[in-house]
């Protein structure tokens, strides 16, 4: 009986050795071809670098931007950028986009960072092989990447509290205080959200002599880990608390705006559930001119992606770059969205 057992489970220790085998082949082969396709559109174009974004939120509008403004700063500099998750037929996590980018040997990685140590691995891999890593929107401030570009989070959060003093002050609220809740990702393993909820507490405590009622603020976890768990994150927090729904939202990602903004709308909240928002998507601003969203926090994507290029070329040439290039925020309202699209609208016109 036990030479019938040893026998099973060295059929089960061959078979799984043998399944691994083939990933791992597939894997380089995937690779291997990959990289052949990235060479091969480097040298029709005539490019003298090649540079890899990676982002696994690359079909949104905010990432989208992020792109062509990074794409744009790239051609300046004779630079290809390539946002390489749109060439694959499935979906990879961010640290198995930035395997393919080694192993395709690119000149350059632009990555949506985390602080989880797949992530610090990768992209000190990456520096092994003499590639630079430049960390955009999140950090990995551990890792040995070359630069961040991003937006301080102090500063975001100072212009949220702002934002809540206006209205606590301004718009009239039924209960003895006014209860603000701010949606951080369950799932995020640093320290910018806190310092945010910290720069935001601060921001309201200075001024708690003109405030008319106290602030309550909280955090309200959200899984991020997809669209739709975003959604139901989000309906949960307005189902579980009917009878004691939040005076303010605060968002801090577009896909979280966009689904409050939807839940509201849903429910019949509105008026009642006031939101601040983050980005400038097509569905936030018309959440704006619609009374829905309060307001939005709008980052410069054509800054960031400048800055992106403006890191791997200094690094490149130079040997070395700033380590932290931080992008201008503006407060979008419904007192300034008109002239906000007006702007955008002729700068899209401009050759």
């Amino acid at each position: 009986m036990k030479k019938v057992r040893g026998y099973l489970n060295s059929i089960i220790i061959w078979a799984i050795t043998g399944v691994l085998v083939c990933l791992t082949g597939l894997l380089i082969f995937f690779f291997i071809s990959y990289s052949k396709t990235l060479r091969k559109t480097e040298q029709k174009e005539h490019y003298d670098k090649y540079y890899a974004m990676i982002s696994t939120d690359s079909k949104s509008s905010f990432w989208q931007s992020l792109y062509k403004s990074t794409f744009e700063a790239g051609k300046e500099k004779n630079a290809y950028v390539d946002m390489i998750s749109e060439n694959l037929s499935k979906e990879y996590s961010e640290t198995e986009l930035m395997e393919i980018a080694i192993a395709s040997g690119v000149d350059g990685i632009i990555v949506e960072a985390n602080e989880s140590d797949e992530m610090t691995e990768a992209i000190h891999k990456a520096y092994e092989m003499g590639i630079p890593v430049v960390t955009l929107n999140t950090d990995n401030r551990k890792s040995e990447r070359i630069s961040f570009v991003g937006i301080s989070n102090y500063e975001l959060g100072s212009e949220y509290g702002k934002l809540v003093l206006s209205m606590a002050t301004s718009k009239p609220f039924p209960d003895e205080s006014i209860k603000v809740v701010v949606l951080v990702d369950a799932n995020a393993d640093d320290l910018g959200q806190n310092i945010l909820f910290s720069a935001m507490q601060e921001t309201i405590e200075s001024a708690s002599k003109v405030i008319v009622k106290p602030i309550e603020m909280s955090m309200f976890l959200v899984d991020e880990s997809s669209n739709f768990s975003v959604e139901e994150s989000v309906r949960n927090m307005f189902i579980e608390n009917r009878n004691d729904l939040p005076d303010i939202v605060v968002c801090l990602n577009e896909i979280d705006t966009t689904s409050v903004y939807q839940t509201v709308v849903e429910y019949n909240d509105v008026g009642l559930v006031n939101i601040l928002g983050y980005y400038d998507s097509e569905a936030i601003l018309k959440g704006i001119e619609r009374n829905v969203i309060y307001a939005t926090i709008s980052i410069d994507a054509k800054q960031m992606g400048q800055y992106c290029i403006d890191a791997l070329s200094e690094y490149l040439e130079y040997g070395n770059t700033s380590q932290y290039f931080v992008a201008d925020v503006s407060v979008i309202n419904s007192s300034n969205v008109s002239a906000y699209r007006e702007e955008e609208e002729n700068e899209n016109k401009a050759p």
